[in-house]
């Protein structure tokens, strides 16, 4: 079944990145898809502004296709245009009408059309459907032929199976080469060590603690700040606050500063085996990454040698102190060197085809 597929994909956006952190998993994973030979529609809402904050124009690797998102009359008329596709995708987030969708999707459910739930925020999705028995995605789970998520490992594994879930497999985050890669630095982006991340209610108090608290006992250094949100926050006066980047900036971002620190929200890292787009970017980059600590970093860098592992901003403070230029670069070479290796988005891509050849043939034989 897998090969050659028409995929109808439901999700946030792919052309704006705009509050839509999923933006770069979606154009990694539907490119590849693409140059696999599978044929994917994306259908986005018309929704939080994302449209006039567009970075990229409709790929030539996937059909964009905008909706209204003013009434569910509209929705509706839309998964309908998806009728016929081989698979269809509803991704967690889309942001308006996602009860609705998750429930109409189920509609085009058949013997040639294969149904499947893609969370790209399973900690936190599962942490709402185990807090209310009545969640209306809990209840759906056990209709949709596959769930997949973008990170959790076993443990988000084992929490949707037991919310009913056929099967429930992750497509880890990963690099496209062609889009995030090492380039000359930019006077914009000088700091020692930068964060960049839109404003969330459960990263805030993280990026507090690792980021502002080591900008604080770091007076000297300076701090760069990116991502929508933070304009009203009080910051150390080190830290400099540069808005929203646009993602044909974020090489620069990454390639600039001595180091640039990943901060999980709260919810991944009490799973764990979540890595963030954003560690994939550095790394692809050739950037010096430092991270909070979480369960399964070792399944994708290697501490000490290919990332840096704090555990609360002492750490942070403690690892930038001890960092000079030629280590920085050292584990920025090493960790491109890895990503390219076991972590592209061509891996991922190769890995959901067999998952889904898997399954065609497990029917087959049932059958």
């Amino acid at each position: 079944m897998s090969k050659g597929m028409r995929i109808a994909f439901f999700a946030s956006s792919l052309v704006s990145a705009y509050w839509n952190g999923a933006a770069t998993y979606y154009r990694g994973i539907v490119r590849a898809l693409h140059a696999r030979g599978h044929r994917v529609t994306f259908y986005e809402p018309d929704a939080f502004g994302r449209q006039q904050h567009r970075d990229m124009a409709d790929p030539a690797w996937a059909e964009v296709v905008v909706y209204p998102a003013g009434s569910e009359a509209g929705v509706l008329r839309t998964v309908e245009a998806a009728r016929g596709a081989d698979l269809v995708v509803k991704a967690s987030g889309v942001g308006v009408h996602d009860e609705l969708l998750e429930r109409a999707v189920l509609g085009l459910q058949g013997p040639s059309t294969t149904v499947v739930y893609w969370d790209v925020d399973a900690p936190a999705t599962l942490d709402r459907m185990q807090a209310d028995p009545a969640d209306a995605l809990r209840l759906l789970v056990p209709r949709y032929d596959l769930v997949l998520t973008y990170g959790g490992g076993e443990p988000v594994r084992q929490a949707y199976r037991a919310l009913g879930a056929r099967d429930c497999i992750p497509i880890y985050n990963a690099l496209d080469p062609s889009t995030h890669f090492p380039v000359e630095a930019d006077p914009r982006f000088e700091g020692d060590l930068a964060f960049l991340g839109n404003r969330l209610p459960d990263r805030e108090a993280r990026v507090e603690a690792f980021f502002l608290h080591a900008a604080a006992a770091l007076p000297q250094r300076r701090f760069l700040l990116g991502g929508s949100g933070w304009q009203d926050k009080p910051l150390p006066p080190n830290v400099r606050h540069v808005g929203h980047v646009y993602t044909a900036a974020h090489n620069a971002f990454n390639c600039t500063p001595l180091a640039v620190l990943n901060v999980s929200r709260e919810s991944m890292a009490r799973y764990g085996f979540s890595p963030a787009t954003r560690v994939f970017e550095a790394a692809g980059a050739a950037a010096c990454l430092v991270t909070d600590a979480w369960p399964g970093l070792e399944q994708f860098f290697e501490p000490g040698s290919e990332v840096l592992v704090a555990r609360d901003g002492d750490e942070v403070a403690q690892q930038l102190q001890g960092l000079d230029p030629q280590r920085a670069r050292a584990i920025g070479r090493a960790a491109y060197r890895r990503v390219l290796a076991d972590h592209t988005y061509d891996h991922r891509a190769a890995q959901f085809d067999a998952v889904l050849e898997g399954r065609s043939r497990a029917r087959e034989v049932a059958a």
